[in-house]
């Protein structure tokens, strides 16, 4: 398997300090500095990341160098975007931070009041696709027209900017998930077939080594409870020899919250994550949980939550992804050690296993996969990304295929449930 050029734009090590004689001058156009600041990360065709920035009071201290606060990820078309001239704007893109800081009592960054300290920007350039790390740029700079009247710097802004290679597999399911697709990688027009599916909603058969996983609900539930919860969910990977690879089940069933018709964040379906046991014949091994709900409020969003069960991570695991999907447009579930490190702060384990991102620090992780559905009622055909350097073999894609699947089927097992259901619809559930 040949992967696809990308590359981690990482910004990181950010520290403010600022002479204390530069704000009693009022030089800065602020009387206080409150910590932390705030400062806008922007780049050309990707969202505005706000992101704080530390008060750095001591001038002899600097920024932990490892700390990763924010990272883009570029295509090659990204880049090529960003190079093409431009008629109205400015023809060249620049990777913008602008800092900001709020009036004594006043909420950094929020409302009216905020007030700009300085602008940092790093021009993007065609040496930026050459595919090789780069340092480019590491430690303080003077940031805005802020010099003070005995020629020292005013406010400095610490920062790390750094470019890594970060080559990626791209995957599509040829079909919905529900229709058991074949599952192919992409390579500029080439589309080869590496994995086969297999979708069912009936319950585990008795025999079937997944049983063991599998929900505690009773069997012989009636016609009305049927309508009522959804369970019985199944997807299993295939290689292209036939061998199950890896698998995704519901464990707890979808059900309403009471008083509600909508599954909710108190009581979320479950799906488990699986993958053949290397010292077992016909048995699983649990890999990762994977829970889901629905978000009532101005926009419906199903949200999605991700644990790694991993040794050492007793009862729910370790969190590596929650992310809200817009129901109608659908949207991107994306796991994220830069973005992990945000969600918790607890250690991470040492890997167990191939398929195991757990070992990574946001140091040497960053990107581990994403994942693009479409909404309700919508021909969904998910398209996956994987961080190469977490797929050493076929079997480490099919476990990552196996929770993109359970993401794109937990889209039609969060919708809302009817009361009454007419008989033409009663087969879908």
């Amino acid at each position: 398997m040949d992967p696809e050029a990308f590359i981690r734009l990482s910004i990181g090590s950010l520290g403010l300090r600022v002479p204390q004689s530069a704000i009693n001058s009022g030089k800065l156009g602020i009387r206080a500095i409150c910590s932390p600041c705030l400062c806008e990360i922007r780049l050309r065709g990707f969202p505005v990341q706000t992101m704080p920035v530390p008060f750095i009071s001591s001038p002899e201290v600097s920024p932990d160098s490892h700390t990763v606060a924010s990272s883009f990820y570029l295509a090659e078309s990204d880049l090529e975007a960003m190079l093409a001239p431009r008629c109205i704007y400015s023809s060249h893109a620049y990777l913008e931070i602008a800092v900001f800081a709020g009036r004594k009592g006043a909420h950094c960054g929020v409302g009216n009041k905020r007030q700009q300290i300085g602008m940092f920007k790093l021009e993007v350039k065609p040496e930026w696709g050459e595919g090789k790390p780069v340092s480019l740029f590491s430690g303080w700079i003077g940031i805005g027209k802020n010099k003070q009247g005995n020629g020292k710097p005013g406010a400095e802004l610490h920062l790390r900017v750094k470019l890594d290679p970060d080559p990626r597999y791209v995957f599509q399911f040829e079909d919905e998930s529900r229709l058991s697709p074949q599952i192919v990688q992409l390579q500029g027009n080439t589309r080869q077939p590496i994995l086969s599916c297999k979708f069912s909603e009936d319950r585990v058969a008795h025999g079937d080594p997944l049983c063991n996983f599998g929900s505690s609900s009773a069997e012989n539930s009636d016609q009305e409870n049927e309508r009522r919860e959804r369970k019985g969910w199944k997807f299993k990977v295939y290689d292209l020899s036939g061998s199950a690879v890896a698998a995704a089940f519901i464990t707890t069933p979808f059900v309403p919250s009471t008083g509600s018709d909508c599954v909710g964040k108190s009581n979320p379906g479950a799906w488990m994550i699986v993958r053949p046991d290397p010292y077992g014949t016909e048995s699983w091994q649990p890999w990762g949980r994977l829970e889901a709900w629905r978000e009532r409020g101005i926009r419906d969003l199903i949200c999605c939550r991700f644990h790694l069960l991993s040794e050492g991570y007793e009862g729910g695991g370790l969190l590596m992804s929650e992310v809200l999907i817009n129901t109608e447009k659908g949207g991107e579930f994306i796991v994220d050690t830069d973005k992990h490190a945000k969600l918790t702060t607890n250690p991470v384990p040492s890997p167990q296993s191939s398929g195991d991102f757990s070992a990574l620090s946001p140091v040497a992780g960053g990107f581990v996969m994403s994942c693009r559905v479409q909404g309700e009622g919508k021909c969904s055909k998910p398209l996956v990304q994987l961080a190469m350097r977490h797929v050493t073999c076929i079997e480490d894609a099919a476990i990552f295929m196996s929770l993109a699947a359970a993401v794109d089927l937990s889209i039609s097992a969060c919708r809302p449930f009817q009361r009454k259901l007419q008989k033409s619809s009663r087969h879908f559930l």
